[in-house]
């Protein structure tokens, strides 16, 4: 059954299902999408958030408005975003990254 409505916390950002087909899917097969693929899960919202492992050069406020894509192609030394076996440069054991 359509529901004509996409389930995706932001059906353009955090999604890699295209518009058409997050519109015309069963709520619950784009809730079985990993939220990696297509996020429906508002507690892993992922907009207004800053994807810095470690001290940055970009203002906080500017961190949180960019898209991840456009944190991660800075360069590393004005904006860290890698991470070692899924624990944050900086912070180590502080922070764990999902």
């Amino acid at each position: 059954m359509s529901t004509n409505q996409s389930h995706a916390v932001d059906s353009t950002t955090q999604s890699s299902v295209p518009y058409g087909v997050q519109q015309n899917a069963p709520q619950g097969l784009e809730e079985s999408l990993p939220d990696s693929i297509h996020n429906t899960d508002p507690t892993k919202d992922e907009r207004s958030v800053s994807h810095a492992t470690g001290e940055s050069l970009v203002p906080e406020a500017i961190q949180k408005a960019a898209p991840e894509g456009l944190e991660r192609a800075l360069p590393e030394s004005i904006h860290p975003t890698n991470c070692i076996n899924g624990w944050s440069n900086s912070y180590g054991a502080q922070r764990r990254m999902e």
